[in-house]
């Protein structure tokens, strides 16, 4: 599977409810790299890298948690980058 690389944003109530850990734990457990951070306007910014299908999973269990809610998601495609683990910043 080729990997991908996404830059997201995340608009929503996805702030002050566990988003950056759980896409943290979730990343890790499906073993994609890249970072998420919250920024000042309430939205949180991610950029994910591997395969679109585990990309795709992370999302689905984004959704799946009961006290995050996402309202839309502001996604492009960018470059890959060489990293090797997720961050939350």
């Amino acid at each position: 599977m080729a990997e991908i690389r996404k830059h997201m944003v995340f608009c929503g109530r996805v702030q002050g409810v566990g988003f950056r850990y759980t896409a943290k734990h979730l990343a890790q457990s499906l073993g994609l790299t890249g970072w998420v951070k919250n920024e000042w306007d309430g939205t949180v910014v991610m950029e994910i890298q591997g395969s679109e299908t585990l990309i795709n999973k992370l999302l689905e269990g984004l959704n799946r948690s009961m006290f995050i809610h996402i309202d839309w998601i502001d996604s492009k495609e960018i470059p890959l980058e060489t990293e090797s683990c997720f961050s939350v910043r």
